[in-house]
């Protein structure tokens, strides 16, 4: 016989996994197509274009340069202060043109307390300036 074999005619290990694929890609398919999209619609208010650009403000005044060293010092303008003036000049500063405030300048020694710079930053909010920046050495 051509189709006799020397397993003795056992059970049949082999499963066959066609059918198997068969159903999962059918399955894919079926979820792919009725899945919703993930899509959502986020408005986003986005700038448009301006034939008429607002008109220039005048010139900002200079800007203020103030420094902490690692002392404890703050300096004005290279002007040595006490830090409980400090709060009246930027308040004297911010008074003079609410519109048009100068910025202020904070540069620090790296060796500085927090405690001041965090005094200023407090004195700033209080006084109600809006453009202030650090100076990086």
């Amino acid at each position: 016989m051509a189709f006799a074999s020397k397993s003795g005619g056992g059970p049949m290990s082999d499963m066959n996994v066609t059918p198997l694929v068969d159903v999962m890609l059918v399955l894919l398919i079926i979820f792919m197509v009725t899945a919703p999209p993930l899509t959502y619609p986020i408005d986003v208010n986005l700038p448009q274009k301006s034939l008429n650009p607002p008109p220039q403000t005048r010139e900002p005044p200079p800007p203020i340069r103030l420094r902490i060293d690692a002392s404890g010092q703050v300096f004005w303008n290279d002007a040595p202060q006490p830090i409980t003036a400090i709060q009246d000049m930027m308040k004297a500063e911010v008074q003079r043109d609410p519109s048009n405030q100068p910025m202020l300048e904070i540069d620090t020694s790296p060796d500085a307390d927090y405690g001041i710079l965090a005094k200023v930053l407090a004195h700033a909010k209080n006084a109600n300036m809006e453009k202030i920046g650090f100076v990086q050495n």
